[in-house]
């Protein structure tokens, strides 16, 4: 969702550590410093933005973070012991160093409550989300991944096929990716990273729990269980057809550029995420498009995540830095969204100036789509977020992609399954 920066500070103790910034215990002045990675036009916002906060004895500096990878940055801060005060992070890395004890847990504070800025506030299943298994909170979610189907609505037009729209279901995206593959360019009327590559396990959950079958685990966080019941396999069966007759994108194909392809009329569909609206906004597309809610058998099922903001341990002065945190949640984002319209904030009386954008900018089909994913009753998770992960992930290559390729049969999903449930009980 945003360009991923590295902390400009890293050779020197001072620039990035929130022990070594200025930010003490005693009554003199406190910095609290925050590091994102997102783009540098969205920090200019968010900094700007920042410049008005308001606090006696309280300095925000937002560290300056040229292009890096932001993973192997955040890295090297945590062995070093020189994290911001403030720092992005994805619901995975929140997990993983609560579980540590590495960061705050913020349960308390958010529990009791500023005003409004209360836990109850946010989107319910992203606090859901960042609970460890006994219930602390690492970090604050802040912003929102609602997931859906982009589309070609010129190609639909010309082909005789009927918009995706909320209720539409699995047999008719696949009817319909049939119809529109080797048309106007396009190889594959349905380019799916998100049902054939890494995390298509997890997005299949969606097709089960919406026949009223099991989800893939019953939690990505601290799973007991994986499960390929008959809906399940049922739903991987229809998958496997559609890569075969050649409507989806197989396992391996190179989606890196596929924006671009669809933004051209290359592509007619693609699962993707609401963030693409922002870019899509700027660059303009040739073709006229639409993003719709994912397809369902019964009853509406989605995905989604939230990436968050987490504090190390060691931050001196919790109190000031929480009071940062929440500014940076219900009035940076007012500052920032209208600009770039990312995503829909987690503290969810941030989110009128997302949609405001949106509307403002004609995006109906993406305030539509994102405000049901929103309030959708079912979601299933969007992967491991446990330490075993990349193990799970290694498996999926062995055999769940294979299935889909059609190169292994699909009674390998209780293998597979299997496999998955020996990491559980062993914990990796």
């Amino acid at each position: 969702m945003a360009t991923a920066l590295a902390c400009a500070g890293l050779l020197t103790a001072t620039a990035c550590s929130g022990s070594d910034s200025g930010a003490g215990s005693g009554d003199g002045p406190v910095t609290v410093t925050v590091m994102t990675w997102e783009s540098a036009p969205t920090n200019a916002a968010i900094k700007k933005a920042l410049a008005d906060f308001k606090e006696d004895g309280i300095t925000v500096e937002l560290l300056d973070t040229p292009s890096g990878n932001f993973g192997d940055k955040l890295a090297s801060l945590t062995q070093a012991k020189k994290l911001p005060d403030l720092f992005w992070c994805g619901n995975d890395t929140e997990q993983q160093y609560t579980s540590q004890g590495l960061l705050v847990d913020w349960t308390e504070k958010i529990n009791e409550g500023d005003g409004d800025f209360k836990a109850d506030k946010f989107v319910p299943s992203a606090m859901e989300n960042w609970k460890t298994a006994d219930g602390r909170m690492g970090g604050l979610p802040s912003l929102m991944n609602a997931y859906g189907v982009w589309y070609n609505a010129d190609a639909f037009k010309a082909a005789g096929v009927p918009e995706p729209k909320a209720g539409w279901t699995w047999d008719e995206m696949y009817a319909a990716a049939a119809k529109l593959a080797n048309t106007n360019g396009a190889k594959y009327g349905l380019v799916a990273d998100q049902l054939t590559g890494p995390d298509g396990p997890f997005t299949m959950s969606m097709y089960s729990v919406s026949a009223g079958g099991a989800p893939f685990t019953d939690n990505v966080n601290h799973p007991t269980k994986a499960e390929a019941d008959d809906k399940y396999t049922e739903g991987v069966q229809k998958l496997v057809e559609a890569v075969r007759n050649g409507s989806v994108s197989p396992p391996g194909y190179d989606a890196s550029n596929v924006q671009s392809l669809f933004a051209a009329g290359k592509v007619p569909m693609m699962f993707g995420g609401q963030w693409l609206a922002a870019g899509f906004q700027t660059d303009k597309p040739k073709v006229k498009y639409g993003f719709a809610p994912f397809p369902q058998v019964q009853t509406p099922v989605t995905l989604y995540d939230s990436v968050g903001i987490c504090t190390p341990q060691y931050t001196k002065n919790q109190d000031a830095t929480f009071k940062v945190l929440q500014y940076i949640n219900t009035k940076v984002w007012d500052a920032v969204l209208p600009a770039s319209p990312v995503a829909p904030p987690a503290y969810a009386p941030a989110q009128a100036s997302y949609f405001d954008a949106l509307s403002k900018a004609q995006q109906t089909t993406v305030v539509d789509t994102v405000k049901a994913d929103l309030a959708a009753e079912k979601t299933v998770g969007v992967r491991f977020t446990t330490q075993w992960a990349q193990q799970v992930g290694d498996l999926t290559t062995a055999t769940y992609q294979p299935i889909i390729s059609g190169k292994k049969p699909i009674s390998e999903l209780q293998t597979y399954v299997g496999k998955i449930n020996d990491l559980i009980k062993q914990g990796g």
